[in-house]
């Protein structure tokens, strides 16, 4: 079943585009999302895009109409059984997690909607949410369009950057540039996460991890992790394949 489905999103364009936008739009649907793994989903259909199996442009137009789809339901979702929803169990049970999603919302709309996006717990549950608060849909939808044409490139590109780098002539230094370019992309992930951490210091509840990544040892971490990164970034740049592969990705970007 899965060759057959990757032959088809191979072989068909219309196939794949239907397939990318239902990606982003149960990604992006009122609590379905937080069931699946979207960041895994998006960043393979990146590496299609980044093997030259998909166009890039018409990847990012079905991922646009897929989020707006799913957030738009949820928000109007939100609106319809607010009542409902704040007696269902499921939600009983992440109060917390909806507490502070109403909080932000109420404090800042704009803000929250649009980072909420690129948030995986989140990004199912703020428009829901902002239904349920009667938020005006010309407040929700400013932001909410922002997101959904930021997100899919985002969220394609590990995956591109890893499909590019497929397509680099075998050699030498071949192996050493795809494992440089691997630690590039983990230590900046790792980077971003831990400065995540140390931005919200204060603002959040204390997890598991708090009691062993104290606040002393989040801003050394926080600090290597972007050392290393740039680190590891100036090596790939140096290596002798970045010319070839700096073509390829712009090929990709280009259409």
């Amino acid at each position: 079943m899965e060759a057959y489905l990757q032959h088809l999103i191979t072989q068909s364009l219309a196939f794949t585009l239907m397939v990318v936008m239902f990606v982003a739009f149960l990604e992006s649907l009122a609590l379905v999302g937080l069931l699946l793994p979207g960041t895994v989903m998006m960043a393979s259909i990146g590496a299609l895009i980044g093997s030259g199996q998909v166009d890039f442009y018409y990847a990012w137009g079905a991922g646009i109409l897929g989020c707006l789809l799913g957030d738009w339901i949820s928000y109007f979702i939100g609106r319809a059984f607010k009542g409902p929803l704040h007696r269902w169990s499921f939600l009983k049970k992440n109060k917390a997690m909806l507490d502070k999603t109403e909080h932000a919302l109420h404090q800042h709309s704009m803000a929250t909607i649009l980072i909420g996006r690129f948030v995986g717990p989140t990004r199912p549950l703020v428009p829901m949410v902002a239904g349920m608060l009667d938020l005006p849909p010309y407040k929700f939808a400013l932001p909410n369009i922002i997101g959904c044409i930021t997100w899919p490139p985002v969220y394609f590109f590990p995956g591109i950057l890893a499909g590019v780098a497929i397509d680099i002539p075998a050699s030498a230094n071949s192996a050493l540039f795809k494992w440089l370019l691997f630690a590039v992309v983990v230590l900046i992930w790792l980077a971003a996460w831990l400065s995540w951490r140390w931005w919200r210091e204060g603002k959040r509840s204390a997890d598991r991890l708090s009691t062993w990544l104290s606040p002393v040892r989040l801003r050394m971490a926080c600090v290597l992790s972007w050392v290393l990164a740039f680190g590891a970034f100036y090596s790939l740049y140096q290596q002798p394949l970045m010319p070839v592969y700096r073509h390829l990705l712009w090929k990709v970007l280009a259409g």
